[in-house]
């Protein structure tokens, strides 16, 4: 006999970042994954993703300090991959956003960036995922 299995006790809806500039950080995120933002005050920002469901929010953090880069102190608690056709013209378009070129670059098959909070995320071939 086969059981259905039980709802889960939760369901992830969104991931919230960490800012220090509300406005910077949801035009930069917009702008780079062509989401539209959703709400938006001083102390925080929604961007609707695929299917016009909330994805990302963005909080203010009063003396937010990022993450650091390389982490060889633990404080990076993740980061976000994802996926281009074109990596070169999404760390182009990042870095015209107000995104940053890391370094130093760990590996030839992704580039690492920071958004203009400091948050490291990637950017790799969508062939290879």
């Amino acid at each position: 006999m086969t059981q259905t299995p039980a709802a889960p006790p939760a369901v992830l809806k969104m991931t919230t970042l960490d800012c220090g500039d509300v406005a910077a950080e949801s035009a930069f995120w917009a702008g780079l994954l062509g989401w539209s933002v959703v709400h938006q005050q001083q102390e925080y920002a929604m961007l609707a993703g695929p299917g016009d469901q909330p994805a990302l929010g963005l909080g203010l953090v009063v003396d937010h300090q990022p993450p650091a880069w390389p982490d060889e102190g633990g404080r990076k608690q993740f980061h976000l991959d994802l996926a281009c056709a074109d990596v070169a013209a999404a760390e182009a378009r990042a870095v015209e956003l107000g995104g940053a070129v890391a370094d130093p670059q760990p590996g030839e098959t992704w580039r690492v960036l920071l958004s203009p909070a400091g948050h490291p995320f990637c950017l790799t071939d969508a062939a290879r995922w």
